[in-house]
């Protein structure tokens, strides 16, 4: 069944309307006619069955059949990632929303290649997040992640988000496999994390004085294994690894198996 978005504000209304975007995709790509039925997800947590009325040019008319409340999952993990150049953003972004990301936060580290002007900020954030709202239906997530604007590492830390771990990406000799970390925390807190931060670096990785500061406010080195990754492979190798290790050993109400 094909699936569309519409912000949650708009599945308020009566009847409920897919945007001109959406319309066009779904009478003239997915060629969607009356009394289809689509999903539509809203990116709050709710799945629609819906019945389309009216298949006119410019708006899709609805009628909700069904409303599925998704809950969020159990556990948050928040992704930032140092701004990557050309489309390689947008892969970090639609892939980070595929695996589940919580919230992306794009940084503009000293090494940065692709720098940000003020001025082009508003437009890149839309981007990132039409890139999350593709995923979004790719993926059947109920889910979007929230994408924040471009913003440099010490600006971040200076916010103090508190998490109940935050890693780096890193290549140093004393980073360990996430896993171990993981254990330590069980270990010690007798359930899982329920909210955990990745920090990745750009092309050349953060600057010595950028990674001291994120591990002085307590990240803690994790190794993507002994070969150089490219930034986006890195952000979807973390994230990967963090949901599996999230996942594997939780039970109901985050308790461990």
């Amino acid at each position: 069944m094909h699936r569309f978005y519409l912000p949650p504000d708009e599945c308020l209304k009566d009847p409920p309307r897919l945007s001109e975007r959406e319309s066009h995709h779904a009478l003239n790509v997915l060629r969607v006619r009356p009394r289809d039925r689509v999903v539509v997800l809203n990116g709050a947590g709710d799945e629609l069955l819906c019945e389309v009325l009216n298949a006119e040019r410019r708006a899709l008319t609805l009628r909700i059949v069904q409303k599925n409340a998704i809950p969020p999952l159990p556990y948050q993990v928040t992704l930032v990632q140092a701004v990557a150049r050309g489309k390689a953003m947008e892969l970090i972004v639609q892939k980070a929303t595929e695996l589940g990301a919580h919230r992306i936060v794009p940084i503009l580290s000293e090494r940065t290649v692709a720098q940000v002007d003020a001025e082009a900020v508003p437009d890149k954030v839309e981007k990132w997040v039409a890139s999350t709202v593709e995923a979004l239906k790719q993926c059947g997530s109920a889910w979007l992640p929230r994408v924040e604007a471009p913003l440099t590492a010490q600006a971040f830390l200076a916010r103090g988000d508190r998490f109940d771990l935050t890693f780096i990406a890193s290549l140093q000799n004393e980073a360990r496999h996430p896993r171990e970390h993981f254990e330590s925390f069980r270990s010690e807190r007798e359930r899982s994390p329920e909210s955990v931060c990745v920090w990745v670096g750009p092309e050349g990785d953060f600057t010595p004085a950028e990674i001291n500061a994120v591990r002085a406010a307590g990240a803690l080195p994790i190794t993507l294994g002994p070969l150089v990754l490219r930034s986006e492979t890195a952000a979807i190798y973390s994230l990967s690894v963090i949901n599996y290790e999230l996942q594997s050993k939780r039970g109901q109400n985050g308790h461990l198996k």
